[in-house]
């Protein structure tokens, strides 16, 4: 199991950034969208804490989807009047503001997803308008592979304390944007604001597919075994991202 957790999430994290350099912002911020993070954290939860304390983590997850998107939507505003260090610092604000808002709130699990689904549905329109960036900045390994650990080192930790800090309080934190964060500030660093606003948008758009497999997740663990949960759970993510790519093509 330790070396699933240490292996899973950085090589979903290489392939987010390998598709970005391939397929530019929008495609990797879409694909961080997926429950890259989440998913893994929910399902080793699911395997060591028991699917009752998995499903409060998937809601509490959901939950926090709007704190995600503070964080992506002040990160792209800040962007355009500061550094990386500043729009970073704006964007983790606001999702700790957002995040002890919805932890005290509580939202259950059909809350939750409306909520989820709403704040995604307005979430692209709140972005500053910026002309596309004609190209990728060239691709550090030594920064790829710190994405990596950071993915590793959160998954390690929110699953290792997870009986500590309770299933719900470990299902928000789960939305803690890390990687957005990085993905977004490597960006910004390297590229300039519109490529990491181009990134942050995608990522919004991309949310559908964690909300779909959020509520499905917490819904089909009562009723099912846990590995046919979460396939349910991720076929049904893959399905809503498949919607949102043709519609975002096709507009």
């Amino acid at each position: 199991m330790l070396a699933l957790k240490l292996a899973l999430v950085p090589s979903l994290i290489c392939a987010i950034t390998l598709a970005g350099r391939q397929w530019g912002p929008a495609v990797a911020g879409w694909l961080s969208g997926f429950p890259v993070i989440a998913g893994p954290i929910l399902f080793f939860v699911a395997t060591e804490q028991g699917d009752a304390f998995a499903v409060t983590a998937a809601a509490g997850t959901l939950s926090g989807v709007p704190a995600l998107l503070s964080f992506v939507i002040t990160y792209a505003w800040a962007t355009t009047r500061a550094d990386w260090l500043a729009s970073l610092a704006a964007g983790l604000l606001a999702y700790s503001a957002a995040a002890a808002l919805l932890y005290g709130f509580a939202p259950g699990l059909y809350t939750a997803g409306l909520l989820g689904l709403a704040c995604v549905w307005v979430a692209p329109r709140l972005f500053p308008g910026v002309v596309a960036p004609s190209s990728a900045p060239a691709l550090r390994y030594g920064e790829v592979l710190l994405r990596m650990l950071a993915g590793a080192g959160v998954v390690l930790a929110l699953t290792h304390f997870a009986p500590v800090l309770g299933p719900r309080l470990s299902g928000l934190l789960g939305m803690f944007p890390m990687l957005g964060g990085v993905l977004a500030v490597f960006s910004h660093r390297h590229a300039g604001a519109q490529f990491a606003i181009h990134l942050l948008r995608g990522m919004a758009l991309g949310l559908y597919a964690l909300v779909t497999f959020c509520f499905v997740l917490a819904a089909a663990l009562p009723w099912l075994h846990i590995g046919a949960a979460f396939t349910l759970a991720l076929g049904s993510a893959a399905l809503a991202q498949a919607l949102t790519r043709y519609r975002t093509r096709s507009t």
